[in-house]
C-alpha cells in the first residue's frame, strides 16, 4: 500500500522585486526561515510560504492570502503604521470591512499586487 501522507502545503507567491516583497513581508510580521537570491521561505503563525523571484502580472493581481486574525482594526493600524514610516511602491492598505459573509477584514495589497486577507470572524463557525 502507497504512503500519502502529507507533512507540509506551501504556496509560491510572486514579486515585483523580490528584495523589496521580502522587506515587506519581514516588516508584516513574517519571519524569513531561509532565504537565497530568487527563493526564501518565510512563516506566520506556523504557516510558511515561498516568496519567489518570479512576476507575471495577471497571476500576481489574482493572488491571494487569507490570514485568520483576532483584531483586524489593529492589522490595519499596524500596516498603516508600516506604509507611512516605509517605502513599499504600490503597497497599500484599506480600512477594515464588515463582509457578508461573516468577517472583518483589512485589505492589504503587497508590492506587487498580491492582495493579502487580515480577516476577524465575527460569527461563530459551524462544525
Amino acid at each position: 500500500m502507497d504512503n500519502l501522507q502529507v507533512s507540509d502545503v506551501k504556496v509560491f507567491v510572486p514579486t515585483l522585486d523580490f528584495d523589496t516583497s521580502l522587506n515587506f513581508y519581514t516588516a508584516l510580521g513574517w519571519s524569513v526561515n531561509w532565504h537565497h537570491e530568487s527563493l526564501a521561505e518565510i512563516e506566520l503563525a506556523n504557516i510558511r510560504l515561498y516568496l519567489q523571484k518570479f512576476y507575471a502580472k495577471e497571476w500576481a493581481e489574482n493572488f491571494m492570502i487569507y490570514v485568520d486574525v483576532t483584531d483586524a482594526n489593529s492589522w490595519y493600524e499596524h500596516v498603516k503604521h508600516i506604509l507611512m514610516k516605509d517605502n513599499f511602491p504600490n503597497a497599500k492598505v484599506q480600512p477594515p470591512k464588515e463582509e457578508s459573509y461573516g468577517a472583518i477584514v483589512t485589505y492589504v495589497w503587497d508590492p506587487c499586487g498580491v492582495l493579502i486577507h487580515f480577516a476577524q470572524t465575527t460569527i461563530p463557525i459551524e462544525t
